[in-house]
């Protein structure tokens, strides 16, 4: 009972990261079509912060100096920052252009965050301990789990959960909503572009720079690279899920994260170091069978 609850909050932890990634760029897909591929940068920048480019006892004083709650949020508001500054100085420029000028001008916003980053850093991966207190275990229903653990799912699910909330509840969130259906007629109803735009980049920069938090916490490392293969992840949960659609990106997060945990619980030992290898193949089989994803947006019912 105690192993198949450890997997089932290891699925749920790793499914939830996924979930958040996967919807952060969704929301930017849904009202650019545009798939953001400095979104893993954008979370690997925000988390630096916590990291002074100097000698390492200044680097100590730089972290301990923040109380958590302004750590937070001064992490959360450069990732939301960055992204609203890449919508309005590269993409705003791009809107008329195709989509494949676009997902390389992102492949280019890329790599000049990672080699800021690289300038300011080096390529080391540097030590981060922000609250230690969260790797000691919990006892839940007689299984020890890690309190980061528990945290990143309650985490995940009240933001999910409020997020639901504004889309369905906000006018902001109606019109990313219309947005992601059907940008131009909801533009011919009178919704605002720009504002719509710049507050998808804004969300999707913040859930950026969660993830970031969360990975750090877990690993106690920060690595200018960090960001490439939560963002590859994060893109395929997307695509599972439908492109365009936002509940379908949860899900795929979700369904990445379980068979992921799945299979590093049921592969034999000798085969779970090719154990990304069988999580594509599912991938492949499940976009042989739904070639549009779990879900279908009216978007992607117009260009079919």
């Amino acid at each position: 009972m105690s192993t198949a609850l450890q997997y089932l909050f290891d699925a749920l932890s790793v499914g939830s990261l996924y979930a958040l990634g996967a919807l952060g760029i969704a929301l930017i897909f849904g009202v650019m079509r545009l798939v953001n591929f400095a979104h893993g940068d954008v979370m690997t920048f925000a988390v630096f912060v916590l990291i002074a480019p100097t000698i390492e006892a200044v680097t100590r004083l730089w972290v301990g100096a923040w109380p958590t709650p302004l750590l937070v949020l001064s992490v959360l508001a450069v990732g939301a920052l960055l992204s609203v500054l890449a919508e309005w100085v590269l993409f705003r420029r791009l809107r008329k252009a195709s989509p494949a000028t676009a997902m390389i001008a992102s492949f280019a916003l890329g790599f000049v965050i990672q080699n800021l980053l690289l300038m300011l850093h080096s390529s080391r991966p540097k030590a981060v301990n922000l609250w230690p207190q969260l790797n000691q275990p919990v006892e839940v229903l007689g299984a020890r789990l890690p309190a980061l653990q528990l945290l990143t799912i309650a985490v995940a699910a009240l933001l999910l959960a409020a997020l639901a909330w504004m889309l369905r509840h906000t006018r902001a969130g109606i019109e990313m909503r219309a947005a992601a259906e059907d940008f131009q007629m909801a533009r011919g109803l009178g919704v605002k572009a720009n504002r719509v735009i710049m507050l998808a980049f804004a969300l999707s920069g913040a859930l950026a720079a969660l993830i970031g938090l969360l990975m750090v916490n877990q690993t106690g490392l920060v690595d200018i690279r960090m960001g490439a293969p939560m963002m590859l992840v994060a893109f395929v949960a997307t695509v599972i899920g439908g492109l365009g659609s936002l509940q379908g990106a949860v899900l795929g997060g979700l369904l990445m994260g379980a068979v992921s945990t799945l299979l590093q619980a049921l592969l034999p030992q000798d085969a779970r170091a090719f154990r990304d290898a069988f999580l594509y193949a599912s991938v492949i089989a499940l976009l042989l069978w739904r070639p549009q994803g779990l879900f279908v947006t009216g978007a992607q019912r117009q260009r079919v």
